[in-house]
């Protein structure tokens, strides 16, 4: 059964007309351990289907664990976005990206496709000043208007950025790293595990977090 009705189906398509080159979406599942797999990969069967410029590969968590720790994947289901030369820029989504989060998946696809809006030339300057790791989580529920905007933008400056990576980790799926990082609203946003912000904030406090990070 399909997942998109007929008018989802169109608006997508319509929207996917926009990417400007092919995306490689990689999902890394787990045949032993998780619950939501199937769902997942029936949602990215389906994206897939959407465009000729998406390309979907499946692998195992556990059975492709050279492949896993090349991306730095350990649990599933887990979503990398690729460009066209598989170059991967750290758009990471761990679990299903539907509900409200399917407005981010698609904020991904077109800024790996190389579509995305520029950030503003004094935003783009004070990130350039980043020369350490710092690695984003947006703890998100499918459920939560304001969650995707919070991942966009966390996606956007792991696209600009080669040294941040910025993954989506939804609190159904993952419910022991919710409580971990005493996830108590959301969407909250943690940078290396020393600051945080809660809430869909302006891109400038979340560039002040990642270099305070």
């Amino acid at each position: 059964m399909a997942l998109f009705n007929a008018e989802t189906t169109k608006q997508l398509e319509d929207i996917f007309k926009g990417l400007k080159n092919q995306v490689n979406i990689l999902l890394f599942t787990d045949e032993s351990n998780c619950d939501s797999c199937n769902d997942t990969t029936e949602f990215m069967t389906e994206v897939e289907g959407l465009s000729t410029k998406i390309l979907l590969q499946q692998f195992d968590v556990k059975k492709d664990e050279e492949k896993a720790n090349l991306y730095g994947v350990v649990k599933a289901p887990t979503i990398v976005l690729l460009d066209e030369d598989k170059k991967d820029y750290g758009v990471v989504f761990s679990g299903i990206p539907a509900g409200h989060e399917i407005n981010s998946f698609i904020a991904g696809l077109i800024e790996v496709s190389g579509a995305g809006e520029e950030l503003p030339v004094e935003m783009k300057a004070k990130l350039e000043t980043l020369s350490k790791p710092v690695k984003i989580k947006v703890f998100v529920t499918l459920s939560c208007p304001h969650c995707s905007g919070a991942v966009s933008k966390a996606h956007k400056l792991a696209y600009e950025n080669a040294n941040i990576e910025a993954e989506m980790v939804e609190c159904g799926t993952f419910p022991e790293l919710a409580n971990q990082y005493n996830v108590s609203g959301v969407p909250k946003i943690v940078f290396n595990d020393t600051e945080e912000l809660v809430g869909n904030q302006p891109f400038e406090q979340f560039i002040e977090a990642v270099l305070k990070a």
